[in-house]
């Protein structure tokens, strides 16, 4: 209730600036006792972390970690932090971010604007949550894309530590050339030697983190067989399905509908739930799944589940919808 009113004020200013003052009012908020939701159980074991609902908050809302502890009053059963560079990096020019209300929609060209992984994990040490957080990484803008590796890897190992379980980021439409991270030798090299760093690293400190991949919308059926091998041969841990679409299908004619950057929000619910099935055939479940995109009820979370998800996460849908749809969706998973 207090969203809906809150909503048409935040509509009015610049879709970056409204970002910044909800988090800001939410983190106030919390710190005086209020804005706490209260979400019926509804524990999943995933990835051998034992999740208290499987409602997550998917990476980019807060990308530092500097509003763990509030958005953790939420009642989500899982927070995805990041995505988080090596270096701070400012990310792309303004504006990046556009809404499309008519559509329920989102499109965003931010380019992994971050703190860099140092002032994230000081966020995370700070934080009182002892919750499952996830932190996913990148690579700098700066960083070619054959050297990329070298920028998962001082993240990962810099995260370790702090991270429930670690998301590899290489399906951001706005980082140059950072898909291409997602075919050919170039993702057998990326998941062969963060594998390998990630059992180092799990022997060095005595515990597993499990190490996560996230993905675009926008594979074909060819691309899908391939990366799902290649995450079976490796043995890694979780997929994320889906990022956003650089398709505008269903925006077209909209104001903002043509700017570059991903599309998220309602749009991409039905590409995002499609390739969610096809990865679910494809890995006959051999890597659990992470459902995410175009989330914006408690119907769609049961869609995305009955699509092979173990988890969903939701982003977009927040800013349209509001923390109800936390509740709205753990509620409609729990339906007998």
């Amino acid at each position: 209730m207090l969203y809906s009113l809150a909503r048409p004020l935040l509509f009015s200013l610049a879709p970056e600036r409204a970002h910044e003052l909800t988090l800001s009012l939410l983190k106030s908020a919390h710190r005086m006792g209020m804005m706490r939701q209260s979400i019926a159980a509804k524990p999943v074991t995933c990835m051998g972390i034992q999740f208290p609902n499987p409602v997550g908050l998917a990476a980019g809302l807060d990308k530092n970690g500097a509003y763990i502890d509030a958005l953790a009053g939420l009642g989500f059963g899982f927070i995805e932090i990041g995505t988080i560079t090596p270096r701070p990096q400012a990310g792309n020019p303004h504006p990046r971010l556009f809404r499309l209300p008519e559509a329920k929609a989102i499109i965003n060209r931010m380019g992994f604007n971050n703190d860099g992984v140092d002032k994230l994990i000081e966020n995370v040490k700070a934080a009182k949550f002892k919750g499952i957080l996830g932190i996913n990484i990148g690579k700098n803008a700066d960083t070619p894309v054959e050297n990329a590796v070298d920028d998962y890897l001082i993240c990962l190992e810099k995260v370790y530590n702090y991270a429930s379980y670690v998301t590899v980021n290489i399906s951001s439409p706005n980082t140059k050339n950072l898909r291409s991270l997602q075919s050919g030798d170039a993702l057998t090299e990326l998941l062969q030697t963060l594998r390998k760093r990630q059992l180092e690293l799990a022997e060095e400190h005595q515990h597993y983190v499990p190490l996560v991949l996230k993905v675009a919308p926008d594979l074909t059926s060819e691309d899908i067989e391939f990366i799902a091998k290649q995450l079976i041969q490796f043995k890694i841990d979780g997929l994320i399905v889906t990022n956003t679409t650089l398709s505008r299908e269903g925006v077209e004619n909209l104001r903002h509908g043509n700017e570059a950057g991903g599309l998220s929000g309602a749009p991409v619910f039905e590409k995002s739930t499609a390739c969610l099935a096809a990865f679910s055939k494809a890995l006959k479940g051999q890597i659990p799944l992470i459902g995410v995109g175009g989330i914006l009820s408690g119907e769609q979370a049961v869609a995305k589940q009955a699509a092979g998800a173990n988890l969903v996460q939701i982003y977009s849908g927040l800013i349209y919808t509001g923390p109800t749809l936390i509740k709205d969706c753990v509620d409609a998973l729990n339906a007998p």
